[in-house]
């Protein structure tokens, strides 16, 4: 493969609809574009369940149980039956077509590992923000941050049967420019997941469109 998840392959959106029907095939020799997306958002919020639902293959997961060491540093709250947390990063991964794959990387959610999110951003071509509802306080770092690095992002909000807020008051609650896109999704369901990833590629594909060009009147 000429290029691999940590330099992110060329850099171009995929077409929308390349997501919709992915194979599950093993990668053929003839894949060498690798596109890399991250999937953000603050602890217990569903990223490494979305990657799991989604990937062709079988993730890699770097889940640990949580011990009492975590007890004061994390944060729990609306989560407390979390048992395992990310401690690194999850990846999977989806074909697109017989020339494209498309990385996925679930970052960590607690702030002690934050710090790793910088090199997941390496080579990104944009990112999707998980949030919980009902801890929509840890939503603010992960799009700050996508904010000062310039990466396109969209956000979606799990649906962990909680009470029911409408998407425009979670992006009033959020702050969220009109521009960046808003959905809802079940982490748990593949396509509600892929649903996400293909609306992520429709923004993408809309800021990399060339403009129209007005021509100036005689």
């Amino acid at each position: 493969m000429h290029s691999t998840a940590s330099d992110g392959g060329s850099g171009a959106a995929p077409a929308p609809d390349a997501l919709a029907a992915p194979s599950h095939a093993p990668l053929r020799a003839t894949a060498d574009n690798g596109l890399k997306i991250v999937i953000v958002g603050g602890f217990g919020v569903g990223k490494t369940t979305m990657v799991r639902s989604v990937s062709e293959i079988r993730p890699l997961s770097t889940e640990e149980t949580m011990t009492r060491a975590g007890v004061g540093v994390d944060d729990p709250s609306g989560v407390e039956t979390k048992s395992t947390t990310t401690v690194a990063f999850d990846f999977g991964r989806i074909s697109i077509n017989d020339n494209s794959v498309l990385y996925l990387f679930g970052a960590p959610g607690q702030e002690r590992f934050w710090f790793l999110w910088d090199r997941l951003f390496t080579g990104t071509l944009g990112a999707v923000v998980l949030v919980d509802t009902r801890r929509l306080d840890d939503s603010w770092y992960a799009i700050d941050r996508l904010e000062s690095h310039g990466m396109p992002f969209i956000v979606a909000c799990n649906d962990f049967g909680g009470p029911q807020h409408t998407l425009e008051q979670v992006r009033e609650a959020l702050d969220l420019s009109p521009e960046i896109p808003l959905v809802a999704c079940d982490a748990r369901d593949r396509q509600s997941s892929k649903s996400v990833l293909i609306a992520l590629a429709h923004h993408l594909y809309s800021l990399s469109a060339p403009h129209e060009t007005v021509k100036a009147a005689p």
